[in-house]
């Protein structure tokens, strides 16, 4: 998960008060020191730092609670509450309409990821229902228009750039005319960058949006360089009508931090996060969402959007209800999983499922185990995944699966087993038969849950809640 060293060493901070026989003012006050070393570790600005604890200690007033009130519970709710105030620029961001056209300006300086950004950025947009193209100004960058015309190509996205003109206003120009022509209603231009804020940076980009008038200019930061984000977003703001930041590079850099609270006390509202190369990591940045993530209190929320995204229940479940949980439908949640992200980032929005749940590394070694599972499928006859019967996988078509995919028999025994269990757990889900009332299918739900998942959903309340969520998602 983004910013998993800050979210930890908060998480453990709480932990270590909750624990505490007695949560008197010395208590609080170790609580505050931890969290205050945990913020400024990450390089949020001390100024910052210095008003969240003292925002938290007039929250929480000790003496002046009633009796019976749960001190541990006002002191987490304090924590949150003020962090989602270091975070939030209070200032809503512009969202593209559907249908008419939405010009939006792309600026930042050089190696801040500002091209690799466009795409996906696009291409979130793309997954939304907009018909997205791009647009290559930047002639500065000698590189810049191979590499969003290859990231384009890759994405599916329509794009627009010039080998040998030289003049980037012309070709922002040309290339919005051309793709309001063609009714595209999200049209993307990506400026040139510099090594530094020269003011050929700032001249160049006022000509491009002066030209193109568009409806949103979107500042593109690389998060590694922490509070220093203030200056920068700053400076930028100042020379332009900057409308909204996206923040890169925020899956390995501990400063992280510090460039979102940064970029906050600007006023400016962070839209988007980079958590990696690949264009599926890029994270919508929601305050609220992003802290109970932090305090590994989940995201129930953008989990179900996350899942309704790549595995619609419309299609899903029909599949489930006609008969018995197969190899092939296991194939295609494997397919799904694969498509939803990092699974550090999903387990991150699951309650109870901190970032300390997957230890540094473990991560990759789940996606890899997923790959071989879904290769051994693919040595799997038409028959063989669509089988309801456990006796059809004797020794001679597992023998003959391993040899196919060139992995130990034990692995394609593993897979039969994970199949077994998956599909045990399936069968007992409310939808595989009718219920009488909604009591039955809470009931069914919990049965079939492990114990140990439903305590890192919360317990019984958990449940509940996620389930009044994916309701509404429905609706």
């Amino acid at each position: 998960m983004v910013l998993a060293q800050l979210g930890g060493s908060i998480a453990r901070a709480l932990a270590r008060m909750k624990d505490a026989t007695v949560v008197d003012d010395k208590v609080l006050a170790d609580c505050l020191n931890e969290i205050s070393r945990a913020l400024l570790q990450a390089d949020v600005r001390f100024e910052t730092v210095r008003d969240v604890k003292a925002g938290i200690k007039s929250t929480v007033n000790l003496d002046a609670l009633a009796a019976g009130t749960d001190k541990r519970r006002v002191i987490h709710t304090a924590v949150a509450g003020e962090l989602c105030r270091m975070l939030d620029p209070g200032k809503p961001a512009f969202t593209p309409s559907k249908g008419k056209p939405n010009v939006v300006m792309f600026v930042g300086l050089q190696g801040s990821g500002k091209t690799t950004t466009c795409t996906k950025y696009a291409d979130y947009y793309r997954w939304k229902g907009f018909s997205p193209a791009l647009v290559c100004a930047d002639t500065f960058q000698a590189d810049a228009f191979d590499q969003l015309k290859q990231n384009a190509a890759k994405a599916k996205i329509p794009f627009y750039g010039s080998y040998i003109e030289s003049d980037p206003m012309k070709i922002a120009i040309e290339g919005v005319d051309k793709f309001r022509k063609e009714k595209c209603d999200l049209i993307i231009v990506d400026t040139s960058g510099r090594h530094k804020q020269e003011a050929a940076l700032f001249e160049q980009m006022l000509q491009v949006s002066e030209a193109t008038k568009p409806n949103l200019v979107i500042f593109v930061m690389d998060g590694s360089i922490g509070q220093a984000a203030f200056d920068q977003a700053q400076a930028f703001k100042q020379s332009a009508s900057i409308g909204s930041v996206i923040i890169t590079k925020m899956d390995g850099h501990a400063k992280g931090g510090g460039a979102l609270s940064a970029v906050a006390a600007t006023r400016s509202p962070v839209i988007f996060i980079g958590t990696g190369e690949h264009i599926p990591n890029f994270e919508v940045f929601d305050v609220k969402p992003f802290v109970s993530r932090l305090l590994g209190m989940g995201d129930l929320s953008g989990l179900m959007d996350k899942i309704q995204d790549v595995m619609p229940a419309d299609e899903v479940l029909p599949k489930l209800t006609k008969g018995a949980f197969t190899l092939r439908l296991l194939y295609e949640m494997f397919q799904n999983l694969q498509n939803m992200g990092p699974l550090g980032q999903l387990f991150s929005m699951i309650p109870g499922l901190s970032a300390q749940f997957i230890e540094k590394g473990k991560e990759k070694e789940g996606q890899a185990k997923i790959k071989r599972y879904m290769t051994i499928m693919d040595s799997m006859t038409e028959k063989e995944l669509d089988n309801t019967n456990p006796k059809l996988m004797n020794k001679s078509r597992i023998n003959r699966i391993a040899r196919g995919s060139g992995r130990p028999v034990k692995e394609v025994v593993d897979v039969l087993e994970e199949h077994k269990r998956i599909a045990k757990m399936w069968s007992k889900l409310p939808f595989r038969r009718p219920l009488t009332n909604n009591r039955d299918s809470f009931k069914s739900l919990v049965n079939a849950l492990p114990p140990n998942m439903l305590n890192q959903l919360g317990g019984l309340n958990g449940l509940q809640n996620m389930m009044k969520q994916m309701g509404s998602k429905k609706r």
